[in-house]
Order: C-alpha cells, then structure tokens, then sequence
C-alpha cells in the first residue's frame, strides 16, 4: 500500500514564491523579515507562526481557499471559512448579488464561481441560453466558458468567434497561471481542444487579442447581431472564500441597435430584423 503524504508548509511555500517569480530576497524584503529566516521556514528548519502564514501569504497573493491550506500545512487551524451562497450569514451579499442581476436587465448579467460555475442570472441571460442546442450543457453545474465555446453550445451563434474564443483562453489561462488551480488547468485544455465552428475565420493569439481596448462577443441572434461588452466585479477584501471566488459578470450594448434589441425582447418583442 503506497502512503501520499501532503506536502509541507516549506515546499507548499516554495511553490507560491516561484509561482509569483520572487526569489527569497524578494520575498524576505517584502515580508520584512530575514533571508535566512525565510529559508529556515522553507526547509522546515524553523516553524512559522500563524500570523508568519498570513504575511507570507499575503505578499505572494495566494487565495483564501490555499492560504487554509497553507495554515493547515504549518500546523494551524484554517481561519477562512466556506459557506454557500444560500447561507444566512451571506445574506447581504447575496442580496447584493441580486440587486445587481435585476438592476442590470434588460442586459445580460450572471455571477460565477471560480471554476465558471454559473451560480445566477438574470432573465437576459436565460432569454439567450434558448439559443443553446444541447440541452446537457444547461444541466447544472452549468459552466460558462464551456457553453460559450461548445460546438453544441453558443459557438455557432458568436459571429466573431476566433477573437472571442482568443479572450476566454487568456482570460483562463492567467487565472491558470495565478492560482494553480488544477480544475482550470483540466478546463482549458478542454476547451482548447474544442472544433472552431465553419467560417469561424483564422485563429487569434493572446497577443492580438490584448491588443485592442475591448474585446466585444458578437451573438447573431436571427438576422440581428448583438454586440456586448463585458465586466467584471468582485467583492472587495472579502474574508468568506465563497466571496472571494465570487465574479459578476455583467455585459453590455457596445452598440445602439444592440440596446434596442435587448429592450425589445425584454418587453417580448421578437427582438429581430
């Protein structure tokens, strides 16, 4: 029988610094500590304190969910907790959350979690979801990035695919990139791997697509063809890892015609040309 042991604080550690490409001088000197202390934690020479922990942490800009686990690896209970959204204590936030949806109809408007989880929407958001052909990909956990970039999904409606595909992969490959999440790493490949849709035009690259002010997703929606932009939210200095996680993700027209659609298919209009 072959026993996995977790791994330490000092290697759990290590790994942050090189994530966020600080070599232990870097780190010492914003931690305001020694290099040598620093490197006697990371052998596990010396064991740092709880409040050691969460300074470290917070100057490598690690996660709330992985600086528990960073505490736990020192030897210290975890401190942030995890609730989900419908917890009494997350009732404000909630209704916030809430507030934000209804307030931004007749635009689309959802909230995520950190594997693109859909966790709300507004009833924009359901009117375009009707355009999905592939009823399994609406059966809950719903994952955006996936609905948006499946074949059988919203692919064949967005006119500008190839860019709007090139802005979701960058966008989740940083968010890869800064918190090591394996189920993001599982993610992009996935949709990396999927068929671009016929006439979807050539493939962009991150460095294209960072170039310009704002990437728009354009949705052919019958003859009309909807332009919108998107932005995103989060709570400030949460303390609850589902906060923490928490994106809204709101969009809007980047055109008139666009906000004349929007308005007449909320009113019930057929919302065409």
């Amino acid at each position: 029988m072959t026993t996995h042991h977790a791994p330490s604080f000092g290697i759990l550690l290590r790994d942050w610094r090189q994530l966020r490409r600080f070599s232990q001088l870097d780190l010492a000197l914003e931690a305001e500590i020694s290099q040598k202390h620093l490197s006697f934690i990371e052998s596990g020479r010396s064991r740092p304190s709880r409040e050691m922990v969460l300074l470290l942490a917070e100057h490598l800009t690690v996660p709330l969910r992985e600086r528990n686990a960073l505490l736990l690896a020192a030897g210290h209970a975890p401190i942030y907790l995890e609730r989900p959204l419908e917890d009494p204590a997350l009732k404000a936030a909630r209704s916030a959350i809430d507030l934000i949806l209804r307030g931004h109809e007749p635009y689309p408007a959802l909230a995520v979690d950190r594997h693109w989880t859909l966790l709300a929407a507004n009833a924009a958001v359901t009117r375009l979801l009707g355009l999905v052909a592939d009823a399994e990909l609406l059966q809950p956990p719903v994952n955006v990035l996936r609905l948006s970039l499946h074949p059988d999904g919203l692919a064949p409606f967005i006119v500008n695919f190839s860019e709007w595909r090139a802005h979701l992969l960058a966008r989740l490959r940083q968010q890869v990139r800064a918190t090591a999440d394996g189920t993001l790493g599982a993610l992009l490949n996935e949709l990396s791997d999927y068929p671009q849709p016929d006439g979807a035009g050539k493939e962009r690259h991150d460095a294209e697509v960072e170039a310009g002010i704002v990437v728009p997703m354009q949705l052919r929606l019958g003859e009309t063809v909807l332009s919108l932009i998107s932005t995103t939210t989060v709570f400030g200095t949460p303390v609850d890892i589902t906060l923490s996680e928490l994106a809204l993700e709101t969009f809007f027209p980047a055109d008139t015609a666009t906000a004349e659609t929007l308005h007449a298919l909320a009113a019930g209009g057929s919302g065409t040309a």
